[in-house]
């Protein structure tokens, strides 16, 4: 038998499919039980996180770059790297007169502060500490103990992704007025999406909702739509590592082995009666196709339409997260 019989019969990742109706779909709210989303919410709620908090990407802060700040939790950090290119972190007012050390400059891999040319190595200076920082190849972590409060551990909860050369990536960011908990109870009602943004999915059945602890994941078969009658079907599993991040994997189908994460990062104190949440979405899709070393190839030119997508979905799921949070801080929904 020759090679070319034994090579797996190649199927097109389209599927073509009738006319979708919005209106004529399976109503979902039954499903989609109140109870059911708080006590999944609630298990991810009691994860540890180690303190750990997603500042931003890996690609924002630069070896020879300027320094990145963000304010987490009301506390400003500041962020930059070595000329070897380490990570370093730490609180973001100069220990000196309080100047934004995000405004500063970085030379010779030295922070140096631009009011007075007070100079940081990313060690300990006059009541100076720097955070503990993390980068996972996409993107970059801060632990600050003073706003996570829990148990320090040592590095981030990091889902499982594909392999850093095997995946094109994307992040898209934006922030909302709502806390950290409505944005993970969107991520985790899944049978939202078809009526909610039937531009980007239809067929959306929850095949499986979490049965506790030892099954905690909701198994979703989607088809995200490409155009009005060409979509891609697949199965997705939604899993929450840790109080502020929502995994989406997919597990069979086009792109198998493809990860969204969603991380929720609070900018504001947690007595803040204004909170404002960023969403820090990262996309790391992968494909066994043979033609799919040109995608990674054109990368720089996908990224942009990947965060034009996410950006599409997140105007829509900020108004469902920031409504989310009106009603609970008004006393009308549970939370």
């Amino acid at each position: 038998m020759s090679d070319r019989a034994e090579r797996p019969r190649w199927t097109p990742p389209l599927r073509r499919r009738r006319r979708f109706n919005w209106a004529a779909q399976e109503p979902t709210w039954r499903d989609a039980r109140p109870a059911l989303i708080a006590d999944a919410l609630k298990r991810a709620s009691a994860r540890p996180s180690g303190n750990w908090f997603v500042v931003g990407t890996s690609r924002d802060v630069r070896a020879g770059g300027r320094p990145y700040g963000r304010t987490v939790g009301g506390v400003e950090v500041v962020l930059w790297r070595s000329d070897t290119g380490r990570l370093h972190a730490g609180p973001g007012a100069c220990p000196h007169l309080g100047a934004p050390l995000r405004e500063s400059r970085v030379v010779c891999g030295t922070l140096v502060c631009h009011w007075h040319g007070l100079a940081l190595d990313g060690g300990s200076f006059a009541g100076w500490e720097p955070y503990p920082a993390h980068d996972d190849g996409v993107l970059v972590w801060v632990r600050l103990d003073s706003v996570g409060g829990e148990e320090p551990t040592e590095y981030p909860v990091l889902p499982v992704r594909p392999r850093a050369d095997s995946g094109v990536d994307a992040v898209f960011t934006t922030v909302g007025r709502c806390e950290p908990q409505d944005v993970i109870a969107n991520r985790l009602d899944p049978w939202h999406g078809s009526w909610f943004h039937p531009y980007s999915f239809v067929d959306l059945t929850v095949a499986r909702a979490p049965q506790g602890d030892q099954d905690d994941a909701f198994v979703v078969d989607v088809s995200f739509r490409v155009t009005s009658r060409l979509v891609v079907p697949v199965r997705v599993e939604f899993t929450a590592p840790e109080p502020r991040t929502v995994v989406m994997h997919i597990t069979e189908g086009e792109g198998s082995t493809s990860v969204v994460e969603t991380h929720a990062t609070p900018l504001t104190a947690e007595a803040d009666r204004q909170p404002r949440t960023a969403v820090v979405e990262a996309v790391v899709a992968t494909s066994d196709r043979r033609g799919f070393a040109v995608a990674r190839a054109a990368a720089p030119a996908l990224r942009p339409l990947m965060r034009a997508t996410a950006a599409r979905l997140w105007r829509d799921d900020l108004a469902y997260a920031e409504r989310r949070w009106t009603l609970r801080s008004s006393g009308r929904f549970p939370g």
